[in-house]
């Protein structure tokens, strides 16, 4: 039975076929039309496997555009689906750590899977993938770069982290000649300060995996563990949690649209 999960982030998108044990994914530029992307992802995955939409028993969608998803069976938040796919990913994990585009959030879990609670940033880009690309403007850099520009240095303190003020904290810091590394670790610091507070509203994890885009940071990664005084762990496929969740749910609680 085949299965697919697709994941319409504000950044990425993420679409995951699920056959028994073995599944592929895609992954693609969300753009300026979620519709259109998880189409193509639909498409692009589908292609691949040499598989016709008809071969596909359920579809799910998740993320924030899933809405826009005319041709899927079912919409899931991403909470539940970040949930499901993070213990195929690490068993046992209890708390997920997702740090993406447009907002961070973290879920206390089961240890199976289930959402027992879960604590989200979305009002603010604060400690998200947007916050880290404005920083990394502002440094000149790309923000694939910045783990390892940071590597080793000592953070500096930023008192802020609104966007915009951290922004121009980040300029003037620079213009005083401090050591871009120093300052990138200041940051990476004070994005896993305001995850971990979330974090601890909730409760502590045992077994805590880091999913989204963010978590290919290792920098951001080596500061929550610090924080959250747990090893953080990051899976290869941590970036597709949310579609993998959404796939393993739709072979779960298969749904077909009549007609």
């Amino acid at each position: 039975m085949f299965t697919v999960g697709i994941d319409v982030g504000s950044v990425t998108t993420k679409a995951v076929l699920l056959n028994g044990r073995e599944w592929r994914h895609v992954v693609r530029p969300t753009g300026c039309s979620p519709r259109q992307a998880g189409l193509e992802a639909f498409e692009s995955l589908l292609g691949e496997a040499g598989l016709a939409q008809g071969d596909v028993s359920s579809v799910i969608g998740t993320g924030y555009g899933r809405i826009s998803l005319s041709f899927i069976d079912k919409a899931v938040t991403e909470i539940t689906c970040h949930a499901r796919g993070a213990h195929h990913l690490l068993a046992g994990a209890d708390m997920v750590v997702d740090i993406g585009g447009q907002d961070s959030k973290v879920i206390l879990t089961d240890g199976r899977g289930g959402v027992v609670n879960f604590a989200m940033n979305d009002k603010c880009a604060a400690g998200t993938g947007r916050f880290l690309e404005v920083i990394a403007t502002a440094l000149g850099a790309d923000v694939s770069e910045l783990a390892d520009l940071a590597r080793g240095a000592e953070p500096v303190n930023i008192s802020s982290m609104c966007t915009v003020f951290a922004e121009s904290e980040v300029i003037s810091l620079l213009a005083q000649g401090m050591d871009k590394g120093r300052i990138i670790a200041g940051i990476h610091r004070s994005v896993a300060c305001r995850v971990a507070a979330m974090a601890e509203r909730l409760g502590k994890g045992e077994r805590i995996i880091f999913t989204g885009g963010v978590a290919k940071n290792d920098g951001v990664r080596e500061f929550l563990s610090r924080e959250l005084g747990r090893e953080t762990v990051v899976a290869p496929e941590s970036q597709l949690a949310g579609a993998l969740g959404a796939a393993l749910l739709a072979r779960e609680k298969p749904v077909r649209k009549e007609g």
